[in-house]
């Protein structure tokens, strides 16, 4: 069960380089805390590297993709929510 808001949803992985690109429903920060949840997916990571584009960004706004590095794999189609600190 998921915490917190749902802010966007996976939609491509790049898996070799653990980074996933997420469609954004509303913005986030670099340092926020992600939940990710799927059919095989549950597990939640602070944002430490994001990119808009292939430029390094401090923030994404609702509406873009954003390519986020993981940890752990996520598939597309997980959803994506801002856990609450």
């Amino acid at each position: 069960m998921a915490s917190g808001e749902r802010v966007g949803q996976v939609v491509h992985v790049f898996d070799k380089i653990m980074v996933a690109v997420v469609r954004l429903d509303k913005g986030i920060r670099q340092g926020d805390r992600l939940h990710f949840l799927g059919g095989h997916t549950d597990f939640d990571q602070a944002i430490t590297s994001m990119q808009v584009e292939h430029e390094p960004v401090e923030k994404a706004t609702a509406g873009s993709e954003v390519a986020v590095k993981l940890d752990q794999p996520v598939r597309r189609g997980d959803a994506v929510y801002l856990l609450k600190e």
